[in-house]
């Protein structure tokens, strides 16, 4: 009896923690704000936990597709939102477009190195080592920068000095350390970091619109807590106060 008592008093006990728990899948540039935004609430909401995991928009697409548990997912492109909407993760109606960014082209701080944001403008010989953006072909920030390098006629004479990273932090982190001279972010990421300059912004007509839509997936649609944080996401001031301190722009 004292056996059957324990089994459902500990029962009970898991039930309610994952009832207070909200995970999070967010790209990897949302990692300052969503981690004060998700502190901010807690304070308010001492018994919820929100687990937080940053990465790669489709890295993170990937795992949630092959069965990682999430109630949220905030992705820093619509495609990657779009995909899981294909893939049932996510119901179409629980998405809203709440960000907007901005892509920059930055360097480390002691080098000088001039940039004219014009396809006239001979971009591959006024740096002299690596560019560093995403990955080209899956990570946003990457998608957007080849987008950029397309429309002003770039990218053939960059081949075999671009560098793809997993996300767009590493490939800041690239570009602190020097390992890349020039580096190809967001705007957001370029201002949190000392250790680098911004030398220009890429025209916002040279790329698709960089727009972060956030949702509910599946899962957290039936999670009480999940569906009050993503209400404090998009409609706290404070909330906002932080994003629009890292640089967003707000969607409404």
């Amino acid at each position: 009896m004292k056996k059957l008592l324990l089994t459902g008093l500990l029962f009970t006990l898991s039930s309610l923690s994952q009832a207070d728990t909200v995970k999070v899948y967010a790209a990897a540039s949302l990692t300052n704000a969503m981690t004060e935004i998700a502190r901010n609430y807690e304070r308010l909401h001492p018994k919820t936990k929100v687990i937080t995991v940053f990465g790669a928009s489709s890295t993170l697409a990937k795992q949630q597709e092959a069965g990682a548990k999430s109630d949220l997912f905030f992705s820093a492109d619509v495609d990657w939102m779009k995909y899981l909407i294909q893939k049932n993760v996510i119901a179409e109606n629980n998405v809203q477009d709440l960000l907007y960014n901005q892509l920059v082209v930055i360097s480390p701080k002691n080098l000088k190195i001039t940039f004219k944001p014009q396809a006239n403008f001979n971009f591959a010989q006024s740096f002299q080592g690596k560019l560093c953006t995403g990955q080209m072909e899956s990570v946003p920030a990457g998608k957007y920068a080849k987008q950029s390098l397309i429309y002003l006629n770039w990218l053939d004479s960059l081949k075999g000095r671009i560098v793809g990273t997993d996300d767009v932090r590493a490939a800041l982190t690239f570009v602190e350390r020097g390992e890349c001279d020039v580096g190809i972010v967001y705007k957001t990421d370029a201002l949190i970091s000392s250790k680098v300059k911004v030398i220009g912004t890429l025209p916002q007509d040279s790329h698709h619109a960089i727009i972060y839509p956030l949702a509910l997936t599946q899962q957290g649609v039936k999670n009480v807590e999940a569906r009050q944080f993503e209400k404090f996401v998009k409609t706290n001031i404070r909330a906002k106060m932080i994003f629009k301190k890292y640089g967003f722009s707000l969607s409404q």
